[in-house]
């Protein structure tokens, strides 16, 4: 019998087409072959039939299916040999092959023949290989089937016939068929433009065979795609192909599948290794066991099981013993999928993250979530990473994150078992339950000494029974056993019965508050009442100061008790001055502070962390502008410790490493009736949000802030929520919605009597009527913003107006206008002291003596502005002025200097991953062509 899965779904019995009935059959017999011989659980088959709402009957209906198909493959199966077979695994169903055949597996042989064969150097007989694998492919993977799971998996078939075609192409450019690819890869570009790998190819084929045009032609088709569609450049790989290819350095150009090493940003983010970690030996190694082989896609471990069983420990200590097989990098996220304030890490949020810690800069990450996806997977392509995805609350969470790369391995902790990943993905499950005797005994021994253990061994069990066996439970124990090596372990273990008052029963979750509530009671007085007050801290982590300001304590003295929880096992400080919960630790310190300490008490620990944050935050925001007009914030409550920022990288390092926490003082401010500290910490938050370009972070406080001013019945807070929302839709290019916003802002400004309010929406409008070409309208709007600051002796707003008229002039052709206002403006800046201000004056000085023909003024004006935005550590304003000055040099038949300066913005915008660069690159490409001045934005701050 053979089974299809490589185009539209077939069964053939002795070479004849066997019939299915119904499109629920296909659909569960297609699930079970992508998982030949591996039990599905019957939750996912029906999810495979009803995506969404099954009806009370779907059990029934998908078992009497699978009897129909158990039938049908019996009754067309010869005798000789073993059948192919469905078999019941408790709640779940195998498709045993038996003597069946399954396309996707022998397409897998073939692929792993190739690989086998090209690495003892025997090309010819590799290729034939790939080429019998990929003549099975009849169309898409399961075409005309439908469904979440069977999509995923579809996608992951193609994926592994798109990586077996460029390997196969490779080969045949390694043995000179260059000629004969041509045509065969102009088809696949066309139909994939975005894959980089055979643009690549194509370039090389078409430079070997003497098509040099051809070849430069295809890159900037590729990087013209790019740009449009995800807003990138190429990669630096390709870029080099490009540039070899320009000399005409002969025909021995490649492709590299992989980036030289010494390019490479290595990110190591696995948490530090758990001390004295034992037992799992046999989840050890089946995690060994899925180390990147011969896997056509990347391989998914999915280690499942209660909270407090040890999974995180396991995933660590796994990736850290096996490093060296992933030399390329460690990314970790803890995704929070169970945190007690039911706030899960979104996809997009933990793709930011990665992208990150994969050198790309801010400007060059997409918006979207599946954009981020995508350029994710490209990054890790040809890479051997390691993907810890910590605490996943459900396989939708996880999807977005999962590598493409078949050198990379993901392992996703969760609660749950995650069956849709089993099920799409080809997840490998790892179980994890609590330890047996024999595991515990060796988790106390490493911990507190074999000797200890063996003169108490009745103890020993005792306080193993009494922990559930659960690991986490356990390692409190221990940990207060080794501060105490003197206490006999029978009168701990007697102190743990006395103390165990929770209901007994199956679940170890429900035990483990008894070993908590013990351990808890054996610390001082003080730092018991700082861990149950760490339970209002909505944060990930919690850092000396904030903890001193929940507890109103000097924070040399936070510090000390930080350290005696733990030493207790009750907090993990797993970086420098940073402490965690585990979530179930943070769930028995939020009932207790809910217990134990008054309304009043609570409120007032709130109140002193709110006020942290909120001072911090301000002041952060004062360095990285100090001319953006300030909001009147309430003096900090007593108690409350504010952390000092000395200068602007200070400031942008505070602000990077509390934002989770300050996003979640946000929610915690508006849940609590703190809403004037809800909408003025998303205030201060804002503009660095701006600049790291977190739109779904600033999105989501600035709703928060909105909601919390319009309970205050607080225009002004109202205004500049809405200012706020305004300006993300204008970057995420949703400006019908900006508008909508930033009018209802003005209108608040104006109620609230705030006219500097209004003068910087005029900006935000000036702004968006010069990015749509409306000069006119952008022009009058600088003027109105001009006229309020007048009113108000606003002098820096003033000066900033009086560019934006410049600017506005510049547009509308009338350059000597702009020269007059530019030169007010320039005044006013020096006068208050504004660089950013001057810089972007002599911008637009430059810009205006360029368009009335004094090249030398415009070029030593822009000279002036590239030096102060270099000064500023501003690199995309400085590449942006330095393009016009480019611009300056060549409209006065200055090839060279036109040259030098370009290449200067070009080396930024790429270092940057800015769009702009495409427009440079084109004027280097083209130095005898037309100009076209790159756009400038306006002063919007």
């Amino acid at each position: 019998m053979e089974f299809r899965v490589l185009g539209p779904l077939e069964v053939l019995a002795g070479g004849e087409p066997l019939r299915l009935t119904g499109r629920r059959q296909r659909t569960l017999l297609a699930l079970l072959l992508v998982n030949a011989d591996r039990a599905v659980p019957l939750n996912s088959l029906i999810e495979s039939v009803w995506d969404e709402n099954p009806p009370s009957t779907a059990k029934r209906q998908v078992q009497n299916s699978l009897s129909a198909l158990r039938r049908l493959l019996e009754s067309d199966t010869d005798a000789s040999g073993e059948a192919p077979a469905i078999l019941a695994e408790g709640n779940a169903y195998r498709l045993r092959l038996g003597g069946g055949t399954l396309d996707a597996r022998l397409f897998s042989t073939h692929v792993g023949n190739a690989r086998s064969l090209s690495a003892a150097g025997e090309t010819h007989q590799a290729v034939a290989e790939l080429r019998a694998g990929l003549r099975l492919w009849r169309g898409a993977a399961l075409a005309g089937l439908t469904g979440r799971l069977l999509e995923s998996a579809a996608a992951r078939l193609d994926e592994q016939r798109r990586a077996a075609t460029e390997e196969c192409i490779d080969l045949e450019l390694r043995l000179g068929r260059h000629d004969e690819l041509v045509g065969r890869l102009t088809e696949l570009v066309t139909s994939n433009p975005l894959r980089e790998r055979l643009v690549g190819q194509l370039m090389v084929a078409l430079h070997r065979s003497g098509r040099q045009a051809e070849a430069l032609e295809t890159y900037h088709r590729h990087r013209k795609a790019l740009a449009e569609e995800l807003g990138l450049e190429p990669s630096a790989r390709l870029r080099d192909l490009h540039a070899t290819i320009l000399a005409d350095e002969g025909g021995g150009t490649e492709f590299a599948a992989t980036r030289p090493a010494a390019l490479r940003v290595v990110p190591a983010q696995l948490p530090a290794d758990v001390v004295g970690f034992s037992g799992r030996v046999t989840q050890r190694k089946e995690l060994d066991q899925l180390l990147p082989g011969d896997s056509d896609t990347a391989v998914v471990a999915a280690i499942a099981g209660t909270a407090g069983v040890g999974k995180t420990a396991l995933a660590v200590h796994w990736g850290h013993r096996m490093r060296q097989h992933f030399p390329d990098g460690q990314l970790y996220v803890n995704l929070r999928g169970f945190d007690p304030d039911g706030s899960p890490v979104h996809p997009a949020e933990a793709l930011l993250g990665f992208l990150e810690a994969l050198d790309v800069p801010p400007p060059r990450v997409p918006v979207g979530l599946a954009a981020r996806s995508a350029l994710y997977r490209s990054l890790l392509a040809d890479r051997r990473v390691l993907v810890v995805l910590d605490n996943a609350r459900d396989a939708d969470q996880v999807r977005p994150l999962l590598p493409g790369s078949r050198g990379c391995l993901a392992v996703v902790t969760s609660r749950n078992v995650l069956s849709g990943l089993v099920a799409a993905e080809g997840a490998r499950p790892v179980l994890l339950d609590v330890f047996d005797l024999s595991e515990a005994q060796q988790m106390l021994a490493e911990r507190l000494g074999g000797d200890r253990l063996a003169a108490e061994p009745q103890a020993v069990e005792e306080i193993v029974a009494r922990c559930a066996s659960l690991p986490l439970a356990l390692a409190v124990v221990a940990a207060r056993a080794a501060t105490h090596p003197r206490f006999p372990l029978a009168a701990l273990a007697a102190e743990l019965d006395l103390d165990l008052d929770v209901l007994s029963g199956d679940d170890p979750t429900t035990d483990v508050r008894g070993v908590f509530s013990w351990s808890y009671r054996q610390l001082s007085e003080p730092a018991r009442r700082l861990f149950r007050l760490l339970g209002l801290h909505p944060g990930p982590d919690v850092t000396v100061s904030a903890a001193a300001s929940l507890a109103e304590l000097p924070p040399a003295r936070a510090r000390t008790l930080l350290t005696e929880l733990t030493e207790a096992s009750l907090l993990t400080a797993h970086l420098p001055g940073r402490y965690a919960f585990h979530d179930l630790l943070r769930a028995y310190a939020v009932e207790l502070v809910h217990d134990l300490d008054t309304a009043k008490e609570r409120h007032d620990a709130v109140h002193r962390l709110l006020d942290h944050y909120l001072q911090g935050a301000c002041a952060a925001d004062r360095l990285l502008d100090a001319h953006r007009d300030p909001i009147a914030i309430p003096p900090a409550h007593p108690g409350a410790v504010v952390d000092e920022h000395l200068d602007h990288e200070q400031a942008m390092r505070w602000l990077t490493d509390e934002l989770p926490a300050i996003h979640g003082a946000v929610e915690l401010a508006a849940g609590t009736g703190f809403d004037l500290h809800a909408w003025k910490l998303a205030w201060a938050l804002a503009y660095f949000l701006e600049r790291r370009g977190q739109w779904t972070v600033w999105t989501a406080t600035q709703r928060t802030a909105l909601a919390a001013a319009q309970r205050l019945a607080d225009p002004a807070g109202q205004a500049h929520a809405h200012r706020s929302l305004g300006r993300v839709h204008v970057h995420m290019d949703r400006v019908p919605e900006a508008v909508v916003y930033l009018r209802e802002s003005m209108r608040l400004f104006a109620e609230a009597e705030d006219l500097a309010g209004e003068a910087r929406v005029h900006f935000d409008l000036c702004w968006i009527c010069a990015r749509q070409g409306e000069h006119a309208a952008s022009l009058e709007h600088a003027q109105q913003s001009f006229e309020l600051f007048e009113r108000i002796g606003h002098r820096s707003g003033q000066a900033r107006a009086l560019n934006n008229i410049a600017w506005g002039h510049n547009y509308l052709g009338d350059h000597a206008q702009a020269l007059t206002a530019g030169e007010q403006a320039l005044r006013l800046n020096e006068q208050v002291e504004d660089r950013y201000g001057m810089a972007d004056t002599w911008d637009t000085l430059g810009h205006a003596h360029h368009g009335l023909g004094d090249r030398a003024e415009s070029v030593a004006c822009y000279e002036r502005a590239a030096r102060l935005y270099r000064d500023l550590g501003h690199r995309w304003a400085e590449a942006d002025t330095l393009t016009r000055l480019g611009d300056a040099h060549h409209a006065a038949q200055e090839a060279e200097a036109a040259r030098k300066v370009w290449r200067r913005a070009l080396t930024a915008l790429d270092e940057l991953g800015h769009p702009d660069a495409e427009a440079v690159r084109t004027k280097l490409e083209a130095l005898d062509g037309p100009t076209k001045a790159s756009r400038a934005t306006p002063a919007t701050s």
